[in-house]
C-alpha cells in the first residue's frame, strides 16, 4: 500500500508487491485478486505523483561497488580470477556444468572422422579395442541406413582405410558391382560371375592343409564343409531342412564323386554330385543294405542341385575354377551384379553361399592376418536360413579365426524379416544382431524408430537423434558407449565411392 508523505519525515518510495494467487484458486477468485492488485498500483502511482516520488520498479539501484570495480582477490582484475577452492563429487560436478562430451575411443585405430560432441577426431579399430573396453566381446559391426544417407561410403572408405594398417577384405557378395573399383584401386581382384561372363568359381576346391594339421584330419575338415555346402544349396532350393534319407544320400554321392575324382586326378564338381542323386540305382548299389529306398528319397535332392547344372547358374559354378586364389591379394570381392535382378534373390543366394565356401581357404589360415568380411545389401539374404547358419559360424569364430565380419542393412526392421518371432530364421538374424559389440546407425525413417530402439535398446534422446541424422552422420554405439560421428572422406575417396554418379 502507498505510504503518506509527513511533514519533517523524509519522503519513503512507493511500491506494490507482485501477485500471488495460491494453487487451486477459481477464476472468480483471481478475477478479484487481479482488480485489487490493478486499484492498489493505482493508488500507489498517484500517491507517488503527488509527493514527487517514483515507484521502486522505475528507479536505478543504487550499485554495490564504486566505479573503480570490486576490490581483493576476487575483482577479476588482469583477467586473473581467484576464487576459493570447492570441494564435490563427480555426479555434482556433472550437473554444475553439464556441457560434457563422451572421452572417444582413444588415438589407436583407423580414422572415421569428426567426433561431433566432443569435436575431435574419432577413430576405430575393433582389434585394438579388443581386451581394453569393458563390455566389447567380439569385432563384428553392423551398419544400418536408409538410402542415400552415406553407409555405403562408410563401409568402402573403411575397407579402404584398413589395407594401410595390414587388414585384408573380402567381399563374398556385391550384388551391385560396387565394390570393383574399391578394388582394382587397391591392387586386389574381383571376380565377375553371371550368365555369359567367363568367371567360374569351383565351390567344392579344397582349402590348403595348415602345415599344423595332419594328412587325416584335413580330409575329414574339407569333407565337412563339402558336406555343410551341399546341405546350404539344397535348403535353400526346397525351402526346408533335409531329411535323414537326404542326409544319407549326400553323404554317400559325395563320398563316390571324390573317390573317382581323386583317381581321375581332378577336383570334384557339383555337376559330379548332381549326376549321381539322379541316379536311385546307383545310390542304392552304393549304401548297400541301408539303403532302403535311397534313390527315391533323392529325388528332390537331385532337381535342387540341378539348377547349379542346368538352371539359371549354370557354367559359374560346375567347372574348374578359372581364378586361383591369391592369400596376398589385399582384397577380394565377388561381382554379383549380373544376378537377382528378377526380384528371386534365390540365384543370388546361391551363389553368394558357393562364393563363400570358395573363400574359406583364406578365412581358416591361421597366417592369414587380419581380414574384414563385407556383407553388403545383407538384407536379401536374411529370409534364408541355410546362408544365416554359414554367416553365424563365421560371426562365433570371428576371434578365433582374426577376422571382423561387416553386415550392411538398410534399416533395423530388416533382422525381423528373417521370419516370424519363434522361428529359426529369426533366432539366427538376432543371434548375428547380439554378436556385434558395434552397431552403426544412420538416419531412420519415422516408422523405423520403434523397431531400432527396441532391437537396440537405444535411449529416447539416441532414438530422437536417429531420425535427424543428417548426411554421412551416424550413431556410433560401441560396447554400451555413444557417440554421433560426421564420417569425413578424401577427395579421391569421394570420386571413388560416387554411387550416385548415374543421377548426375
Amino acid at each position: 500500500m502507498p505510504q503518506q508523505h509527513r511533514p519533517g519525515r523524509r519522503a519513503r518510495r512507493a511500491s506494490a508487491s507482485p501477485l500471488f494467487t495460491p494453487h487451486g484458486t477459481d477464476r472468480a477468485s483471481r478475477r478479484a485478486a487481479r482488480k485489487q492488485l490493478a486499484e492498489a498500483e493505482a493508488k500507489a502511482r498517484a500517491a507517488a505523483a503527488v509527493h514527487g516520488t517514483e515507484p521502486a520498479e522505475a528507479q536505478m539501484p543504487t550499485p554495490t561497488y564504486p566505479s573503480s570495480g570490486r576490490s581483493g582477490a576476487a575483482s577479476a582484475r588482469g583477467s586473473v580470477l581467484r576464487l576459493p577452492a570447492h570441494r564435490m563429487t563427480t555426479a555434482v560436478a556433472a550437473g554444475a556444468y553439464p556441457f560434457l562430451a563422451e572421452g572417444g575411443l582413444g588415438a589407436d585405430g583407423i580414422y572415421i572422422g569428426r567426433d561431433v560432441h566432443a569435436e575431435a577426431a574419432f577413430t576405430f579399430d575393433p582389434f585394438t579395442l579388443y581386451g581394453k573396453v569393458e563390455g566389447f566381446t567380439n569385432p563384428n559391426v553392423l551398419l544400418a541406413g536408409v538410402i542415400g544417407q552415406g553407409k555405403s561410403a562408410l563401409a568402402k572408405s573403411f575397407a579402404l582405410r584398413s589395407v594401410a594398417f595390414g587388414y585384408r577384405v573380402y567381399v563374398p557378395c556385391d550384388p551391385k558391382g560396387e565394390w570393383t573399383p574399391v578394388a582394382q584401386a587397391l591392387g586386389g581382384t574381383s571376380i565377375a560371375l553371371g550368365p555369359g561372363l567367363p568367371g567360374r568359381l569351383n565351390p567344392l576346391d579344397a582349402a590348403p592343409r595348415p602345415p599344423s594339421v595332419p594328412e587325416a584330419d584335413w580330409a575329414g575338415e574339407i569333407r565337412k564343409r563339402r558336406l555343410l555346402l551341399l546341405g546350404s544349396l539344397a535348403r535353400t532350393v526346397l525351402g526346408r531342412d533335409l531329411m535323414p534319407m537326404e542326409h544319407t544320400a549326400l553323404d554317400i554321392a559325395l563320398d563316390g564323386v571324390v573317390k573317382a575324382a581323386a583317381h581321375a586326378g581332378r577336383t570334384p564338381l557339383l555337376g559330379d554330385i548332381a549326376h549321381t542323386l539322379a541316379q536311385p540305382a546307383l545310390l542304392d548299389q552304393a549304401a548297400g543294405t541301408v539303403s532302403g529306398h535311397l534313390g527315391d528319397a533323392a529325388r528332390d535332392l537331385a532337381h535342387a542341385l540341378r539348377r547349379m547344372v542346368h538352371g539359371d547358374l549354370a557354367g559359374m559354378f560346375d567347372a574348374p575354377s578359372t581364378v586361383a586364389f591369391d592369400p596376398n591379394t589385399p582384397m577380394l570381392s565377388i561381382d554379383l551384379s549380373r544376378l537377382g535382378g528378377s526380384g528371386d534373390d534365390t540365384g543370388l543366394v546361391l551363389a553368394m553361399t558357393c562364393a563363400s565356401a570358395w573363400m574359406e581357404s583364406a578365412l581358416t589360415d591361421p597366417r592369414g592376418g587380419r581380414r574384414w568380411i563385407v556383407y553388403d545389401e545383407a538384407w536379401r539374404i536374411l529370409r534364408h536360413p541355410a546362408l544365416l547358419q554359414r554367416m553365424q559360424a563365421q560371426w562365433k569364430l570371428s576371434r578365433g579365426l582374426g577376422i571382423a565380419n561387416l553386415m550392411v542393412v538398410h534399416r533395423l526392421s530388416d533382422l525381423l524379416s528373417a521370419g516370424d518371432a519363434g522361428s529359426q530364421g529369426r533366432a539366427l538374424a538376432e543371434g548375428l544382431l547380439a554378436d556385434c559389440s558395434t552397431r552403426i546407425v544412420y538416419r531412420q525413417e519415422t516408422d523405423q524408430l520403434h523397431a531400432a530402439a527396441a532391437l537396440l535398446g537405444l535411449t529416447s534422446v539416441e532414438t530422437e537423434a536417429i531420425s535427424h541424422l543428417s548426411r554421412g552422420r551416424g550413431l556410433w554405439k560401441v560396447a554400451g558407449r555413444s557417440f554421433i560421428v560426421q564420417h569425413l572422406l578424401h577427395p579421391a575417396e569421394q570420386h571413388l565411392f560416387d554411387t550416385d554418379a548415374r543421377m548426375h
